[in-house]
């Protein structure tokens, strides 16, 4: 794990809410000169602190109405019918997170589709085809309170 200290933790709190900023507007809010300031952010790269730069894009927006969370079993726990669900599941674009869980269920899918009959679609014709699923629970989103990418960031300077 690298070691982060408050300058850090302050170049990535406005990275995360601000990722199209230029080197020299972060260089000026972190107080740091614009060469130390690229130095520091490419050291946050190469050491995979930092692992991308994406536009965050609303659902609602390109037709993606319907978001479900899905609850997973296997029927096995054996390390080649993980392998083979984690294949699948990855190559699954309507899943846009998966998470193994532990409790009574396997894993946590976080779907985003058009509507119901697309939901139905990929459920029938892709999750419960997978072999090794023994159940499934969904549960659809009526409503998004708090909807964020960033991590809580200001607690590790504590």
């Amino acid at each position: 794990m690298t070691t982060l200290d408050r300058t850090d933790l302050r170049m990535l709190a406005v990275l995360q809410s601000e990722g199209r900023i230029t080197n020299a507007e972060l260089a000026e809010r972190v107080s740091l000169s614009p060469s130390a300031c690229l130095r520091r952010l490419q050291r946050l790269e190469g050491d995979k602190v930092i692992t991308g730069y994406a536009a965050q894009v609303d659902p609602q927006a390109v037709g993606l109405g319907l978001q479900a969370f899905v609850r997973v079993q296997l029927t096995k726990h054996e390390s080649s019918a993980i392998e083979s669900f984690v294949e699948r599941v990855n190559a699954w674009e309507e899943v846009v997170a998966c998470h193994a869980l532990t409790g009574d269920m396997d894993y946590l899918l976080h779907v985003h589709v058009t509507d119901l009959q697309d939901f139905s679609r990929f459920l029938l014709d892709h999750l419960l085809n997978a072999s090794g699923v023994g159940d499934v629970n969904s549960s659809f989103v009526l409503r998004t309170v708090k909807r964020s990418p960033s991590l809580p960031l200001a607690q590790l300077e504590r």
